[in-house]
């Protein structure tokens, strides 16, 4: 279906880079023999490797050097070539008819009450698994769904998710002025707090802190205003509990855009780094798009910014936003 390119104004953004990874790590198999047979759980390991570093939107460099480990032996891993003993401990996990968590001592297979609720919880449906999720986070009080809905109204913090280059800031401000809320654009909160940009939480004291921040900007956001438009970073879905707590107290928005417009709106903000290896990058954007989606699908509402000019686009969003707080158009 053919489609108008929205064309967003360049706003500046404070998110981090890793929205597009800048160096390729997604080409083919390095020293890949077509004809070597790879045991399928290695290459099932593999794949699960490289889906959780793209949905943390990580380039493989960066995951060695945070492991310790050399990008080579990385690299191997994520094609189904790892360590062999792995394979060992899958049989004996087979032969004590336990899960492979269970022996090298995952949280979720470390007391019986875990150990029986993954049993409860194995083989169930997405729809079955989230009405569980839900279901426990009103329990201990920590959500998991729009808290508000419990009241018959939707939350006043409307919190607009999707990958940089979505349209966030741009349409985040435009919406929050029509709606005379605050406009909160989270990343620049989480620079207050560290007293530092986001480039430099990430290089000098890693994800781990940067994501400590996030949470305390984030909560700061929810107990400061009953009522505002907030962009998040794009990456605020790769850690649960930071998208467990955002989707309990906001009403979300997955902003949607074909990956050529994400990078056209990146370098039209001023990141030129893409450019040097844009074929690369483009891969690696597209990447992180589909390690996201998953999460960025348990959004109240889509909107998709490729599909119509920037007036229409902001009128969409006016009407979608206006309609579920039941606000006259």
């Amino acid at each position: 279906m053919s489609s108008t390119i929205l064309h967003i104004p360049a706003v500046p953004t404070t998110e981090p880079l890793d929205e597009v990874a800048a160096n390729s790590d997604t080409g083919p198999d390095p020293g890949a023999d077509a004809t070597e047979p790879k045991e399928p759980f290695l290459v099932a390991l593999g794949q699960r490797v490289r889906a959780i570093r793209a949905r943390r939107g990580m380039a493989r460099r960066a995951l060695a050097l945070a492991a310790g480990v050399s990008e080579r032996h990385l690299a191997n891993l994520e094609y189904g070539r790892g360590n062999a003993s792995i394979l060992v401990l899958q049989q004996v996990a087979r032969g004590l008819q336990c899960p492979l968590a269970e022996l090298i001592g995952d949280v979720t297979a470390s007391s019986p009450e875990w150990l029986m609720l993954r049993e409860l919880l194995e083989g169930r449906d997405e729809a079955t698994l989230h009405r569980v999720r839900v279901a426990v986070g009103e329990l201990l009080g920590t959500g998991g769904t729009n808290a508000s809905l419990a009241q018959g109204k939707r939350s006043e913090r409307i919190a607009l998710i999707g990958l940089r280059g979505a349209g966030k800031s741009t349409l985040g401000a435009i919406l929050a002025e029509d709606l005379g809320f605050p406009f909160v654009e989270l990343s620049r909160e989480i620079e207050k707090f560290a007293g530092c940009s986001i480039s430099e939480i990430q290089g000098l004291y890693g994800q781990n802190a940067y994501r400590r921040y996030e949470r305390r900007a984030l909560e700061e956001a929810i107990q400061i205003y009953p009522e505002a438009v907030i962009a998040t970073p794009g990456g605020i879905v790769s850690d649960p509990a930071n998208f467990n707590l955002l989707l309990a107290h906001c009403t979300t928005v997955w902003l949607q855009a074909d990956p050529e417009d994400h990078m056209k709106r990146v370098i039209a903000q001023g990141d030129l780094r893409p450019i040097a290896s844009s074929n690369e990058a483009m891969e690696d954007l597209k990447s992180i798009l589909a390690g996201r989606a998953a999460f960025y699908s348990k959004a109240d509402f889509f909107l998709n910014t490729s599909a119509q000019a920037l007036q229409s686009t902001v009128m969409a969003l006016r009407v979608l936003v206006r309609d579920a707080l039941g606000m006259p158009a």
